[in-house]
């Protein structure tokens, strides 16, 4: 599950930009208020994609307008995931390697001084209001909240144990955390940065997302083949749902009608009708598919055929119909996919290759590949 680079990885919605999701869902207690640090407009007006370079321990960021790439920012060791701010001016990068975290300035392209956070740093994520980055921590058991406008890391936040993927629900109110070895979720009120009461769920969770509204988080439990519907206002489980083998990601199309779950070791993706939390028919993709990504005119979903390592291939869902379209050739062992505001392109990190590979969402055409950084992994795009 853990494709070529033997990481702990957590699936993830990491396609569209916080500030759309925010901007879309007033969610169900109102949008925490913007800090006056987090609302100034974003310097540079072209789209720029951040690349964690893992084994490189740099941040190659890529001019979207042109798909060159800029001169590698060197962050911390093992750097895995990446997060931008709603207003595009600072992108964090979590380093595995060395317990941090590191800020990008996104109008000079230079690394802040690295944020300590817990062991063996696995995710993060910002709140729509950008005030507040949440960082998980597997080693730990922890997550750390890191104030944007200072830079400063707060107390850790105790969680259960292997925490991987962290939501934050899209009013701000809560973020949630998959603690991989209690099959639980903890919520945390983002307010006052204290745990609730864990959730019990499906066996290794390590995968999550919460529907535009606001009201439904899933689950996918890679132990037990399953996804388990949270309702959020009131923290209480539902009927769980089958899906395929080992799914570890997850995705909610814009309009919240439908999820898409990758299912890493049996080789589809299972659509959820959300209206009635009922699996559809799977959908054949490529082997072992990672990191599914979806436009944000709902048409496409994109998925990562990793191929433990050996795949070389992206497959194109028709939303509409469920229906695979003719697999996209990219590089080797594709990992995540981000896609542009506009959804003009999607961006994919191929990890074997050393390589980006853009996308032609009309086209369905792979342009040419971008050379990065060694081992790349995540990847954020700025509004």
């Amino acid at each position: 599950m853990n494709g070529n680079s033997g990481l702990l990885r957590p699936r993830v919605a990491v396609t569209l930009a916080m500030a759309s999701v925010a901007a879309t869902c007033g969610g169900l207690m109102g949008v925490l208020p913007m800090p006056a640090a987090a609302a100034a407009p974003r310097p540079a007006a072209t789209p720029v994609a951040y690349v964690a370079d893992n084994t490189a321990g740099t941040v190659t960021p890529i001019n979207t307008a042109t798909n060159t790439a800029g001169a590698p920012i060197t962050v911390g060791t093992g750097p895995t995931w990446v997060a931008v701010t709603p207003n595009g001016a600072t992108a964090y990068v979590v380093n595995t390697g060395s317990n941090s975290v590191t800020p990008i300035n996104t109008a000079t392209n230079t690394a802040g001084t690295a944020i300590p956070v817990g062991t063996k740093p696995e995710f993060v994520a910002v709140t729509p209001n950008g005030a507040t980055a949440y960082v998980s921590s597997n080693g730990s058991n922890t997550v750390t909240p890191i104030n944007t406008a200072t830079n400063t890391a707060g107390a850790p936040i105790k969680v259960g144990a292997g925490p991987l993927e962290v939501v934050v629900t899209p009013n701000g109110a809560k973020a949630y955390v998959a603690n991989s070895g209690t099959n639980t979720v903890t919520p945390i009120n983002t307010a006052t940065n204290r745990a609730g009461k864990p959730i019990t769920v499906g066996k290794g969770p390590d995968a999550l997302a919460v529907t535009p509204n606001g009201k439904t988080l899933y689950v996918a439990n890679a132990g037990s083949n399953t996804v388990t519907p949270v309702t959020v206002a009131t923290n209480t489980v539902g009927k769980a749902i089958p899906v395929g083998t080992a799914p570890d990601s997850i995705t909610i199309t814009p309009t919240g009608t439908k999820a898409y779950v990758a299912n890493f070791k049996s080789a589809n993706v299972t659509p959820i009708t959300v209206a009635t939390n009922k699996a559809g028919t799977p959908i054949a993709v490529g082997t072992f598919p990672e990191v599914i990504a979806i436009t944000p005119n709902n048409r496409t979903a994109y998925v990562a055929d990793n191929g433990f390592g050996t795949g070389t291939t992206v497959t194109p869902i028709t939303v509409a119909t469920n229906k695979a379209g003719t697999p996209i050739t990219v590089g080797t062992s594709p990992e995540v996919v981000s896609i542009v505001a506009g959804g003009a392109t999607a961006y994919v990190t191929n990890n074997g290759s050393n390589s980006v590979t853009p996308i032609n969402t009309v086209t369905n055409k792979a342009g040419t590949a971008i050379p990065v950084g060694t081992g790349p992994f995540g990847i954020a795009i700025t509004p």
